[in-house]
């Protein structure tokens, strides 16, 4: 069993698996990207798919395809959301962050931590909002 520790202070044990993958959206910063690729984070932008002309219910569509949960600082998208939660229509999840709110640290961080210790059905059909 594997050890990682969570923040500075927090060792845990036996999780050296991680359960979620992330799509990136196209506005996000690539040093975000390259900070979670450096902690080993499963990682894929809408860009390096090709969905990145797509419109903001494809784009989440194609996230749930991919079974990943999205991540995104457009805040179109917490529209999107709710109207699916509205009409029952399921989506894979998604992270938002504005920002003007939350460093890219603070992001990589909180992704990191999100992805690491987070099951899927934990996203399923919400939107997590960072910072935590």
């Amino acid at each position: 069993m594997g050890l990682f520790f969570l923040g500075q202070a927090t060792a845990v044990q036996g999780f050296n698996r991680m359960t979620l993958k992330l799509l990136m959206d196209q506005h996000v910063p690539r040093a975000i990207t390259n900070g979670l690729r450096a902690r080993g984070v499963d990682v894929l932008t809408a860009y390096e798919d090709g969905s990145g002309e797509l419109g903001d219910p494809e784009l989440l569509d194609r996230a749930s395809e991919l079974g990943r949960v999205l991540f995104t600082q457009d805040d179109d998208f917490l529209t999107e959301a709710a109207e699916r939660l509205q009409s029952g229509q399921a989506f894979y999840g998604i992270i938002y962050a504005h920002q003007l709110r939350v460093s890219i640290g603070k992001c990589i961080e909180d992704l990191e931590l999100i992805v690491k210790v987070g099951e899927p059905e934990d996203l399923n059909n919400t939107v997590k909002y960072l910072p935590l």
